[in-house]
């Protein structure tokens, strides 16, 4: 039976000119998007509960088929209705479930229902069968229940005939602008041998004597961003100022729009925009005259973004200064989105939908699109793809 199973994969395998893509949990289109813009694969389908968030990804590729409901409602019997899909027909999953059940700022509480969502990756993947899964979330879950979660899951997947792997990804290490760790776990078929991506860029900051020459510097936040307008509180600019300046800038803006959009800064109190133009560098309210303190803060809010360095992981609160670090590196305001899109990399022509907290809550939500792009890269040296 095993040596059917590794003749069947192998001989699809060779015969498939495109490797079908689905994108459950897809969010805004963060793991998948490097997937759809790349002609080895086929993304022909993604479900998402959230009925913006799921108007946001077909806002940018309309043609693939959104199902927005309840992941448990989901099944290989939509695929089959709208595609013909049946068993093995689906070669990538790729899975971006919520976060929350799992992170530190929650009770982490293994009975959590969403928690419990393995049980829907173990259906699904027993309904299509698919030759690699990839699912990202953060680090924290390895940790779960003093490891037993991750022992589970991969005791269960190991049942369906598949070998498992999970590491710890840094974003950061990819291109991308921001310090943003996430565990990557990678399910594939026994008979194919998958090799996590290899870094591109390291933390200068860091003793250097050792690091692979062929490796680049972190991307700033400032790299990535300083192009953009520079506004105040409650300002807007529709055009950009100067020419992209470095590699990064240069990508973000490929294929951007000639009106730039969500560069528009939020209206901020009398008393916040003092708090903020007093802030030095980097630093924190400690650091100004104490009349123009907040009554009470947490080490890492009303802070400064370091100018020289990737930004912070961002947080559902992005654009509250008392809530996260996410003050602008110069002016008295928070980031605007673009700027918060850049940093997770998606391009200037990408489109987010309805207001600036869905908009927001759309870029905090998302995978980093770079670290997709290392991932698209990996999968596709263990086909031997071009």
């Amino acid at each position: 039976m095993k040596r059917f199973l590794k003749n069947l994969v192998f001989y699809r395998t060779a015969n498939m000119k495109k490797l079908k893509v689905i994108d459950l949990f897809a969010w805004v289109w963060g793991l998948s998007y490097w997937f759809v813009h790349d002609e080895n694969f086929d993304v022909i389908a993604a479900n998402e509960i959230d009925s913006k968030i799921a108007q946001a990804y077909s806002l940018n590729h309309p043609n693939v088929k959104m199902y927005c409901k309840d992941i448990t409602d989901f099944s290989i019997d939509d695929l089959n209705k709208d595609f013909k899909i049946k068993k093995w027909d689906i070669d990538i999953i790729v899975w971006w479930p919520p976060c929350q059940a799992y992170s530190t700022i929650w009770k982490r509480l293994i009975d959590d229902p969403r928690g419990k969502l393995f049980q829907e990756y173990y259906r699904i993947l027993k309904e299509l069968d698919p030759k690699v899964f990839i699912f990202e979330n953060v680090k924290w879950l390895l940790s779960m229940s003093w490891w037993e979660l991750i022992k589970t899951i991969v005791s269960l997947f190991e049942s369906l005939w598949y070998n498992v792997k999970y590491e710890v990804l840094n974003a950061a290490d990819y291109w991308a602008p921001q310090l943003r760790e996430r565990v990557i776990i990678v399910w594939t078929k026994q008979n194919l041998n998958y090799k996590y991506p290899k870094k591109t860029h390291f933390n200068p900051e860091l003793s250097t004597y050792w690091i692979d020459k062929k490796l680049k510097p972190y991307v700033t936040l400032w790299e990535a961003i300083w192009d953009l307008p520079f506004i105040k509180s409650w300002e807007e600019w529709l055009q950009y100022s100067t020419e992209p300046q470095n590699e990064f800038q240069k990508l973000m803006r490929k294929n951007a729009p000639k009106i730039l959009m969500d560069h528009n800064a939020p209206k901020n109190n009398e008393n916040l925009i003092k708090l903020m133009e007093a802030l030095p560098d980097w630093w924190s309210p400690m650091d100004i005259p104490e009349k123009l303190r907040p009554s009470s803060w947490f080490w890492n809010t009303y802070c400064r973004l370091w100018r020289n360095r990737p930004c912070t992981t961002i947080t559902r609160n992005l654009w509250t200064p008392s809530s996260s670090r996410c003050i602008h590196p110069k002016a008295a305001r928070p980031l605007t989105t673009r700027e918060w899109a850049r940093i997770q990399w998606f391009p200037d022509d990408y489109k987010f939908f309805w207001s600036r907290w869905d908009k927001n809550l759309e870029i905090w939500n998302a995978v980093n699109v770079f670290l997709s792009k290392a991932l698209k890269d990996s999968i596709k040296l263990m086909f031997n793809l071009k």
